[in-house]
């Protein structure tokens, strides 16, 4: 079992950064991936980016070259910095863990980009 808070998110004008950072109550190093899913108003909710133990990433093609993922596997937190944000990037931002057995979900936070 594992607890996930997300933090960082907020209003932002578009072309403006925000970094999102995720805590773990517990080691992350057992989930691989680790990643970050959005779900904006009346859409499903679709993967932004992951990353492997081993720092391999993956992007959706409509972040890549803006967003960058990482992880510390000894602070226990994956952190997405978001670049040259669009409006439509708002969406709810949720911190996903997951092994071969469990997946578990934090409890999201809100990224809005308006002028």
């Amino acid at each position: 079992q594992v607890q996930l808070v997300e933090s960082g998110g907020g209003l932002v004008q578009p072309g403006g950064s925000l970094r999102l950072s995720c805590a773990a109550s517990g080691s992350i190093s057992r989930f691989n991936p680790m990643g970050w899913y959005r779900q904006a108003p009346g859409k499903q909710r679709e993967l932004v980016a992951d990353i492997t133990g081993s720092g391999s990433r993956d992007y959706a093609d409509s972040v890549k070259g803006r967003f960058t993922i990482s992880r510390d596997n000894a602070r226990n937190t994956v952190s997405l910095q978001m670049n040259s944000l669009k409006p439509e990037d708002t969406a709810v931002y949720y911190c996903n863990a997951r092994n071969s057995f469990n997946s578990y979900w934090g409890q999201g936070t809100q990224v809005t980009v308006s002028a």
